[in-house]
C-alpha cells in the first residue's frame, strides 16, 4: 500500500512540474528567445509553432550565445527547430548578405536518408523569407554528378548522411566548406549505432573540427566554430563523440528535474556543468538512473502477451480494430527483417476475407480498409522517397517498417505504434515509441510479447519504461463471426478462440494458395529465425532459439508446412557453421600441439 501511495505521489509531483513548464513556456516566445521577428513569424506560420518547447527555450539562448552543446531530451521535443532557427537567424543577420558562392556555412548530419529529406523540408519552410540562403541536401542512393553540380553552385545549409559527405569532402574539389561555422550531429546516437564513428571521426579531422586536437594545437579556446550534438539516448560511443566534437560544451535536458526552466533561459551556467570531467559524470549517471529513458507523459504504452503461433491472427484483428474504431489514423508496424516487412506488406495490402458470411467467394472483401505502406532499408531510394513523402500527407494509412523509421522521423498524427517483433535493447523501444505522442499529442503503443518473453519488460523497467497489459479477449470477442457474436467461456485460450481459429485457417489456405505470397512467407520465416538469434548480451537469456517451437514460428507466418522443409537453407547455414568451427578448433589443437613438441 505504502509503495503505490508514492508511486502515485511521484506521479502528481511529476504532472505538476509538467504542467509548470509548460505554463512558463507557453508565456514564452520565439522573439523573446532572442530569435529575428521574421524568423518567430515563420516558426508560426509555417510550422504551427504557437510557442516554443521546453526543448527549444532551453537550446534557442544557448545556442545564440555560441557556445558548444549537448542536447538530450526525449523524441518528438523540437529538436529540429532548436538548432535550425539560431543558424538562420545569424545567417540572415550577415552583412553583406551571404551568397552560394561562399559555399557552406553550416552543416547538419543525420543518419537516414528519410531523416535527410524531412530536415530538408523543414528548413525549406523556415527559409521562406530568407530566399538568400541556399538550403540542400547529399544523401547515399541518390545521383552524385547531380550533388556535386549543387554542391559547385553552392549550397549555405547542407543535409547529409555521413557516408555520401565524407565522399564528397574526398573526392568533390569543388564542394566549399571554408566559411564553415556550425556542425550540428542530429540522432547522434542512431549516426554511431549504425556504425558511422570512424567516418564521423574521419570528416571532423577533414573539416579541422576535433576538440580534442585544437586543444594539443594550442588554438584558441573561443574559436569560431560551433559544434551541436543531440541525441535521444546517451552511451558511451555518444560520450564519446561529445569529448572528440565538443569544446567546454553546456549541457541541456540531462536531468530536468534539477533544472529550472525559467532560470536557465537566462543563464546558461545551471544548464550544466562546463567541465569534461562532469560530463563523464553527468552521463554515466543518467544511464544508470531509472530516468536514462524519457518518454512523453501523454503515451499510453501497453504490451500484448500471444502465443507464437497466434501472433499473425492478433495483429490483424488489432489492425482491423484500430481502423474501424477509428477511421482517420495512422499507425506504424516494426518488424525485425526486410523480408518480414515484404510478406506482411503483400499480405494486408491484398487478404481478402469475410467474416460475416458463410457464404464464401461472392462476398469476399478487403480485411484491412485502409491504404497500406512499407519502408526498409533495401528499397531503392525512389520507393523509399515516394512512401516517406505519401504516408506522411494520408489522413489514414498503415506503414510497415524496420527500424529504419525508428528515428527521428516526424510523421504527422501518428495515432499508435505497434512493435510486432521485439527492438532488443531499451534504447530502440524508446526510438520506435517515439513516432507517437509527438510535441503534446496523444498517442499509443503496443508490444508483442510471447510469453517466453515476458521477462524482457523488466529489462525495461530498469530504464523507468512500466508497461500496462493490452485487454486483448476484449477486442476478440468484440468481432463477430458469421454474422452472430459467439459466447465464449472465460477459460478458452487464445489459440482455441472461434475467431482466431477461423482467421488463422483463411491464413493459411490463401498463403497455400498464392505461390508468390508463399515464398514471401518462407523468406520471411528464415530472416526471422536468423534476426532472432542475433540478440545480444543480456537479452540471449530472453530471447532463446532454443526455447522457440518452430511448427508454431511457421504458423506465425501462415506456413502449414512443417519448418524442416521450410528453414531448410537455414538449417543447412547453421550446420555449415558449427562443422566450420569444429574445424578450427581442431586445426588449433594440432597447432598447439606440434608448438608443445617443438
Amino acid at each position: 500500500m505504502k509503495k503505490t501511495q508514492k508511486t502515485n505521489k511521484e506521479k502528481e509531483s511529476n504532472t505538476k512540474t509538467q504542467t509548470k513548464e509548460s505554463e512558463i513556456f507557453s508565456s514564452c516566445s520565439f522573439s523573446s528567445l532572442g530569435l529575428h521577428s521574421t524568423l518567430s513569424e515563420q516558426l508560426q506560420e509555417r510550422l504551427g509553432f504557437e510557442a516554443p518547447t521546453l526543448v527549444q527555450a532551453q537550446a534557442i539562448p544557448v545556442i545564440l550565445s555560441g557556445r558548444h552543446v549537448l542536447v538530450n531530451a526525449e523524441t518528438g521535443s523540437g529538436k529540429t527547430i532548436a538548432y535550425l532557427a539560431p543558424i538562420i537567424h545569424y545567417l540572415q543577420g550577415y552583412n553583406p548578405r551571404i551568397e552560394r558562392s561562399q559555399g557552406t556555412f553550416a552543416l547538419v548530419l543525420v543518419p537516414t536518408r528519410e531523416l535527410c529529406l524531412q530536415v530538408y523540408e523543414i528548413l525549406q519552410k523556415l527559409l521562406h523569407r530568407f530566399h538568400w540562403i541556399v538550403p540542400g541536401y547529399v544523401m547515399g542512393g541518390e545521383n552524385r554528378n547531380k550533388e556535386k553540380a549543387r554542391l559547385r553552385k553552392g549550397i549555405s545549409i547542407l543535409i547529409a548522411t555521413p557516408g555520401r559527405l565524407l565522399d564528397h569532402l574526398k573526392n568533390t574539389s569543388s564542394f566549399v566548406h571554408t566559411n564553415l561555422r556550425w556542425i550540428i550531429f542530429d540522432e547522434a546516437d542512431r549516426i554511431l549505432e549504425l556504425g558511422f564513428g570512424k567516418d564521423i571521426e574521419e570528416i571532423l579531422e577533414l573539416l579541422g573540427s576535433r576538440a580534442d586536437e585544437s586543444v594539443e594545437k594550442g588554438k584558441s579556446s573561443e574559436f569560431q566554430r560551433q559544434n551541436l550534438l543531440l541525441s535521444a539516448t546517451l552511451n558511451e560511443k555518444v560520450n564519446h563523440l561529445s569529448k572528440i566534437s565538443l569544446e567546454n560544451p553546456v549541457m541541456i535536458g540531462l536531468d530536468n528535474m534539477k533544472m529550472q526552466p525559467d532560470s536557465s533561459v537566462n543563464q546558461t551556467g545551471s544548464l550544466g556543468s562546463d567541465v569534461d570531467e562532469d560530463l563523464d559524470y553527468s552521463i554515466k549517471s543518467v544511464n544508470s538512473s531509472s530516468g536514462d529513458y524519457r518518454l512523453p507523459a501523454q503515451l499510453v504504452q501497453r504490451f500484448v502477451k500471444v502465443p507464437c503461433g497466434s501472433r499473425l491472427a492478433v495483429l490483424l484483428s488489432i489492425l482491423k480494430n484500430l481502423f474501424e474504431r477509428e477511421a482517420s489514423q495512422k499507425v506504424v508496424v516494426f518488424f525485425s527483417t526486410c523480408d518480414a516487412v515484404d510478406f506482411h506488406y503483400m499480405l494486408l495490402s491484398e487478404f481478402q476475407w469475410s467474416p460475416y458470411s458463410q457464404f464464401e467467394e461472392e462476398l469476399k472483401q478487403m480485411f484491412l480498409k485502409c491504404k497500406t505502406f512499407r519502408l526498409h532499408g533495401n528499397m531503392k531510394q525512389e520507393d523509399r522517397r515516394t512512401t516517406f513523402t505519401a504516408f506522411k500527407t494520408e489522413k489514414s494509412a498503415l506503414l510497415v517498417s524496420t527500424d529504419v523509421a525508428a528515428r527521428g522521423l516526424d510523421f504527422p498524427k501518428v495515432r499508435c505504434i505497434i512493435q510486432y517483433d521485439s527492438p532488443g535493447e531499451a534504447s530502440e523501444y524508446v526510438h520506435r515509441v517515439g513516432r507517437t505522442a509527438r510535441l503534446g499529442e496523444r498517442g499509443e503503443s503496443l508490444l508483442f510479447l510471447q510469453p517466453i518473453e515476458v521477462d524482457y519488460l523488466q529489462d525495461l523497467e530498469k530504464h523507468g519504461v512500466s508497461l500496462s497489459e493490452y485487454p486483448l479477449l476484449k477486442i476478440i470477442d468484440s468481432f463477430p463471426l458469421h454474422s452472430q457474436m459467439h459466447r465464449v467461456k472465460k477459460f478458452v485460450s487464445l489459440e482455441s478462440h472461434p475467431w482466431v481459429v477461423s482467421l488463422q485457417r483463411e491464413l493459411e489456405s490463401y498463403i497455400s494458395a498464392e505461390p508468390k505470397i508463399k515464398k514471401q512467407a518462407k523468406d520471411a520465416f528464415c530472416s526471422w529465425v536468423r534476426a532472432y538469434t542475433a540478440h545480444r548480451g543480456d537479452l540471449k537469456q530472453i530471447f532463446m532459439v532454443k526455447k522457440l517451437h518452430l511448427g508454431h514460428v511457421a504458423k506465425s507466418f501462415a506456413l502449414r508446412e512443417q519448418p524442416s522443409l521450410v528453414g531448410k537453407t537455414f538449417q543447412n547455414h547453421s550446420k555449415k557453421r558449427k562443422r566450420d568451427l569444429k574445424q578450427k578448433q581442431k586445426g588449433l589443437f594440432k597447432k598447439r600441439k606440434v608448438a608443445s613438441k617443438t
